[in-house]
């Protein structure tokens, strides 16, 4: 950004911030908007709107901006196409083979209508001679039109996973011609994020770009090589949330995987700082990518104030929301929504915990995972002891849920939950709540270490059922561990000294706002009086 006027001080460096989401939820994302923005940084975070429609509002002093991004090119050619080597009957995936059964079911429902009359009223015998032919014919019509959407049905089933010989051989051939590229082939619906983020972040003219995870790198990545093109520098820094190869694919395809790691690996080497969520990911990173050095380490922790309203009794409760009593204990899940999140053994094991109660504070209260668990809670007998709650804000989280007997963090062993500490992690802790997490390697060896919490086989009732009992019996003595660790280093004003000494190395000279004497982010000492 220039000046603001003839002899006026040049305007902060301006950063953009790219993330794939609607913003709302993701709180690493909010808390580094604001961070920058209240370090003196220009900054504008810009989302994907989840209703289609552009969006706009103020995240502190920064600016929160969501696009239009339509998606057609998540579809693949062939959907479009009939296959007529194994399918020459199907109908066209055009939507006729639904409108050709619904019309067939509608001339069978008026011929019953018709043969209810003629019964009623009598009817010659040409008229009941005549239905009958056209029931037959009907009868027939509608196998034919079952038979033809098989044929759609099936061919689309055995193409949905790109894993058939001729799709397997494709996606080789592309990786071998194209390498890293070949992406463009695989995997192109990544290219609607670039259609939809691209154009903004062009006039929004940023200093810096902060791309989240693994789509947005290339966004931010291409928007660098067009502003180089035009004699602009734009330095680009890339936040990496979770390891690709680790993460569940968000497609049911073959190809969804090598694509997107195709897509990171090309765009990788353009940024200019990478940061992470852990030493072992950052490790993973600068092998896989060959970056020139480590890259920094930003945990998603709390803020130090959101801790402070925890113990000050500030703001709404869990225990509150669930109408249970002090003494009723409390076991409490927070967070995303999902199987392989391990929710399910918490419910397993409610007929065995008499007395205890589960609160899942979810993104999804009435998602059909959520209601799988309330119908299974319900099967058990336990339904009364079972509560679904929708998130709080960012600011409420540790408080709300301070009031909880045990923090659980049940998740199954997926690579990305082996070598990271997760944000609950660190709300359960700020909480001071005794932590039961299942036996994935950083956190159980964290709480072993510490002695804040215990540890149960994966997915194992017997072992949960032992974990939450030896908790329920002593809370206090889990609770006691965090007199004697410094949670003060787990707060994210600690964490955006990282990122603003980021911001500062990478600014353009003039265009830096002054830093504190700390030499970062200003950082509350009243945490550790807690």
């Amino acid at each position: 950004m220039a000046a603001t006027g003839e002899g006026a001080p040049p305007a902060p460096a301006r950063i953009v911030i790219l993330v794939d989401n609607g913003v709302n939820g993701d709180s690493r994302v909010q808390k580094t908007a604001k961070s920058a923005a209240d370090a003196g940084w220009d900054v504008i975070l810009l989302g994907r709107s989840p209703n289609g429609q552009p969006q706009s509002w103020q995240l502190g002093a920064a600016k929160v901006q969501l696009v239009r991004m339509p998606s057609p090119l998540k579809q693949r050619r062939h959907e479009f196409r009939r296959r007529w080597l194994t399918g020459p009957l199907a109908y066209p995936p055009t939507g006729v083979a639904a409108y050709r059964q619904q019309e067939v079911r509608a001339w069978q429902a008026d011929l019953r209508v018709r043969r209810a009359a003629l019964a009623g009223g009598g009817g010659s015998t040409l008229a009941r001679q005549g239905l009958r032919a056209q029931e037959l014919a009907a009868k027939v019509t509608r196998k034919w039109i079952s038979f033809r959407h098989w044929q759609l049905t099936r061919g689309q089933t055995k193409r949905k996973t790109l894993s058939t010989p001729s799709d397997r051989a494709y996606t080789w051939l592309q990786l071998r011609l194209r390498g890293d590229r070949a992406w463009r082939k695989l995997e192109p619906q990544l290219w609607d994020y670039e259609l939809a983020f691209g154009r903004t972040v062009d006039e929004l003219k940023p200093d810096i770009i902060y791309a989240n995870d693994f789509r947005m790198i290339g966004v931010g990545a291409r928007a660098k090589i067009r502003a180089a093109a035009k004699g602009r520098t734009i330095k680009l820094i890339w936040d990496v949330h979770e390891y690709l190869p680790g993460v569940k694919p968000r497609a049911d395809n073959a190809r969804w995987m090598v694509a997107n790691r195709a897509h990171e690996h090309e765009y990788a080497r353009h940024a200019d700082a990478v940061i992470t969520v852990s030493e072992r990911l950052a490790e993973f990173l600068k092998r896989d990518h060959h970056l020139p050095e480590l890259p920094s380490v930003v945990l998603n922790t709390p803020h130090a104030a959101d801790a402070l309203g925890a113990a000050t009794g500030d703001g709404p409760d869990i225990r509150t929301a669930c109408g249970l009593g002090p003494d009723v204990p409390l076991v409490v899940y927070s967070g995303a929504a999902a199987a392989h999140r391990g929710m399910g053994v918490m419910v397993e094991a409610l007929p065995r915990l008499p007395g205890v109660h589960v609160a899942f504070v979810v993104n999804a209260p009435t998602g059909p995972y959520l209601t799988s668990l309330k119908k299974r809670a319900a099967e058990l007998g336990a339904a009364d002891r079972l509560h679904v709650l929708p998130y709080v804000t960012p600011a409420e989280v540790v408080g709300f849920l301070s009031t909880a007997t045990v923090g659980v963090i049940p998740i199954h062993h997926w690579l990305n939950h082996e070598i990271q500490l997760i944000t609950k992690f660190f709300e359960y802790s700020h909480a001071r709540l005794p932590i039961v997490v299942s036996d994935v390697e950083t956190m159980a060896a964290t709480v072993r270490q510490t002695g804040q919490g215990e540890v149960f086989r994966v997915n194992d009732v017997d072992e949960y059922v032992r974990a939450i009992e030896a908790v329920v019996a002593d809370p206090q003595r889990y609770r006691k561990a965090y007199e004697s660790m410094d949670l003060a280093a787990w707060t994210w004003e600690e964490q955006a000294k990282v990122q603003n000494g980021l911001y500062h190395r990478l600014a353009p000279q003039g265009r830096r706002p002054a830093l504190p004497e700390s030499g970062g982010l200003p950082v509350t000492d009243e945490l550790t009086r807690l």
